[in-house]
């Protein structure tokens, strides 16, 4: 029997289910094969199935070879979203396989220094490296999904391999893995750093108990990292006051819904309220009250800790947000730099490592999840906010 290596397209879509599977072995035994394997250059691109059913059965398979006109992702991509019911969730699976079966590619172009031409032909879809802007919007519009789904699922497929690969069998939803991940992620759990710092900079994961307002691409907080009650946030106060210097700054997220709540985080943190930036987003994002467009960058102190330089900054500051869920802009940070020129700063649940500053949180090397003293165990986390 004829044996062919898979293309690595192939591995953008899932394998059937076993039941789904052992269905198409029988159609097969009971009618032939009725629809041909597709390769190209002596690889499959499109009847993995197919192939494996055949083999099972010691049938040899039919195979026709693919004519090269246009994007091979485009012409597998199309084959099979027209071929197979998928859920928004497997198809998450093939949005991340497709952006990764690019970035694997664009590494081996580099490598080589091959184009990936054929007779003046590109067969692959020039597609930005990575997953940020329209990369991820471009795939995310193949894929027929959110392009916030692209980004939750290549979150996954980088975390938690295990949970994505079951998005692909349909085991589970990309809602549930997330969850999933979440609880995972309150584990290994280191304490808050021990020096004394003048600046602190947080993002908080608040708990909104909201729930989807009826839009694919809207979900609750929950859905995104492992959230904290207001009750948790206020019970690191103790903490938090005692690697505060005795004057020192706090720059907090807030959105509308938990404002009134922030104050209270605020003065259990050792902190009164001074002033506040208002970040307006440019694109809106869907409100239970209205159509939301800004966050609050509250400034609250302890002691007496004016900014170092006389500069006043405007405290509107218009930049569009990007795709990635709660990411606020670099430039904020750069704010904080420029007012407080002095002293050790602290950024709390950080989502990457700063230079000049001690990043805390699970998605920061440095940093993990939070224990208070003769308390359970609290989350730790990526940032906040909406």
């Amino acid at each position: 029997m004829k044996t062919l290596r898979f293309h690595p397209v192939c591995h953008i879509f899932p394998l059937m289910s076993a039941p789904d599977f052992e269905a198409l072995k029988e159609d097969i035994r009971k009618h032939g094969q009725l629809e041909p394997i597709l390769t190209y250059k002596g690889r499959i691109i499109d009847g993995r199935n197919r192939h494996l059913a055949c083999k099972k059965l010691g049938i040899q398979p039919k195979y026709q070879e693919w004519d090269g006109r246009g994007s091979l992702v485009d012409f597998v991509l199309s084959m099979n979203l027209q071929r197979r019911h998928l859920t928004a969730s497997q198809r998450t699976f093939v949005a991340v396989g497709i952006l990764d079966y690019y970035e694997k590619l664009a590494k081996k172009r580099q490598a080589t220094g091959r184009p990936g031409v054929r007779g003046g032909r590109s067969h692959v879809a020039k597609l930005p490296h990575g997953i940020a802007g329209k990369a991820r919007d471009q795939v995310a519009k193949k894929s027929g999904i959110s392009p916030r789904y692209v980004s939750d699922g290549k979150r996954l497929a980088k975390k938690a391999p295990d949970l994505y690969e079951q998005l692909g069998t349909g085991k589970v939803t990309l809602s549930q893995a997330k969850r999933e991940l979440n609880k995972r992620e309150r584990q290994n759990v280191p304490p808050l750093p021990s020096s004394k710092y003048r600046i602190l900079y947080a993002d908080p994961p608040w708990q909104y108990n909201d729930t989807r307002i009826g839009m694919s691409a809207y979900s609750s907080a929950e859905d995104h990292y492992p959230t904290m009650s207001l009750e948790e946030l206020c019970s690191m106060g103790e903490r938090v006051r005692d690697i505060c210097e005795d004057n020192a700054v706090l720059f907090l997220w807030a959105t509308s819904p938990i404002l009134e709540d922030s104050f209270k985080v605020l003065r259990a943190w050792g902190f009164s309220y001074k002033s506040s930036f208002v970040w307006d987003k440019v694109l809106h994002n869907y409100g239970h009250y209205n159509s939301v467009r800004h966050e609050f960058l509250l400034i609250a102190t302890k002691g007496s800790c004016t900014p170092d330089s006389p500069k006043l900054h405007d405290s509107v500051v218009s930049l569009k947000r990007s795709g990635v869920h709660s990411e606020k802009p670099e430039r904020f940070r750069e704010l904080i730099d420029e007012l407080y020129t002095k002293g050790a700063r602290l950024e709390l649940f950080a989502r990457k490592e700063t230079p000049g500053w001690t990043c805390w949180g699970n998605e920061a090397t440095q940093a993990g999840v939070l224990v208070l003293p003769d308390a359970p165990l609290t989350h730790s986390l990526p940032s906040g906010g909406r």
